[in-house]
């Protein structure tokens, strides 16, 4: 086993997952605002503190993604943010895209930037603590969409963001996400994104991406969030695997999630289904933004002190995730 190898499996193994904390300061700063918090650094930290903190941490959470800012503080107790993802037995990691940005040439699609002075930085957040990176490659549905431009484009910077994670001895995540948006159906959403996958690993290969040291972050495959053809989760769980074991690689030692839009219950309900009817080798976990905080923000933003109440509500939803990921989830256990 390499070491990148090593480290993805302590990432993903045992029914653990990943807490996409990785919000930048505008995003956060929405969240914040609907539910009528200040987004103050202060503020922000103490709501992650929160979380970071919890009980969950040791038996639920093998990774926390960071955004820029969080990486670079200190928890009111005097350790560092890294130090104390690392003292749970979770690896602290750090998104380093900034952002994705027009297309030239295709202005109504999205490439992600950030490989300007990203070897630089990778030194920086590796003495930091982090352990694996995150770069979202961003893809729109429609007729048109997505263009072969925006899918190579997207492909060829996830796979030299990959080189330069591992030369920096880092896992890199992929996350190449499909968007929900439009009224597509679900069998155009697994033809794209089978696309978009399988192009991904054309340029991984390309560019000798050590495929045993990534861990891949999809979309699951679910009809458009205004398609009239809606799918049941045990549909979205056989597409989500079809596409996979048709486009994945089987180096890749796993693949974590996004939520991309569902609310926490469906993200649960159809990880566990895909879990279930895994018969693939990879291990299917989460990488949950709000469908692991949503819930817990919610407590928190009433009494922002309130830190016994808040936990309970974040150790609950990260072990329904992680039952989840072992396809051992039943929906009475969400009012347990």
């Amino acid at each position: 086993m390499s070491e990148l190898n090593k480290i993805a499996l302590k990432i993903i193994s045992h029914g653990k997952g990943i807490l996409a904390a990785d919000e930048s300061n505008g995003t956060m700063t929405k969240r914040l605002k609907a539910v009528n918090v200040n987004s103050t650094p202060e503020n922000r930290l103490l709501f992650r503190e929160i979380l970071f903190s919890s009980e969950c941490m040791k038996n639920c959470i093998g990774g926390v993604i960071l955004y820029d800012e969080t990486i670079n503080q200190t928890t009111s107790f005097g350790k560092s943010i890294p130090d104390l993802i690392s003292a749970s037995g979770a690896v602290p990691g750090i998104k380093v895209d900034t952002g994705a940005k027009e297309l030239a040439n295709s202005p109504e699609e999205k490439i992600t930037e950030g490989l300007d002075g990203l070897r630089d930085r990778l030194k920086k957040y590796y003495k930091l603590g982090a352990r694996f990176t995150k770069w979202r490659g961003v893809y729109s549905i429609s007729n048109k969409y997505p263009t072969r431009l925006a899918i190579n484009s997207n492909a060829h910077a996830l796979a030299r963001y990959s080189a330069l994670v591992q030369e920096s001895g880092m896992v890199p995540i992929v996350e190449p996400e499909v968007l929900m948006d439009g009224d597509h159906s679900a069998d155009v959403c697994l033809s794209k994104t089978s696309e978009v996958i399988k192009k991904c690993f054309e340029e991984l290969i390309l560019h000798k991406v050590d495929l045993s040291g990534i861990i891949l972050k999809p979309n699951m495959i679910l009809s458009g969030t205004q398609s009239k053809e809606k799918i049941s989760s045990e549909e979205v769980s056989h597409k989500t695997l079809e596409c996979l074991k048709n486009s994945v690689p089987s180096d890749v030692p796993g693949i974590a999630f996004l939520s991309g839009g569902q609310s926490e219950s469906e993200a649960t309900e159809n990880l566990n289904l895909i879990n279930k009817n895994n018969n693939t080798n990879f291990i299917m976990t989460y990488s949950y933004g709000r469908a692991l905080q949503q819930s817990a923000l919610k407590v928190w933003s009433k009494n922002i002190k309130e830190i016994e109440e808040t936990q309970k509500i974040f150790n609950h939803r990260a072990k329904m995730c992680t039952l989840a990921a072992q396809g051992e989830w039943v929906s009475k256990l969400e009012s347990e």
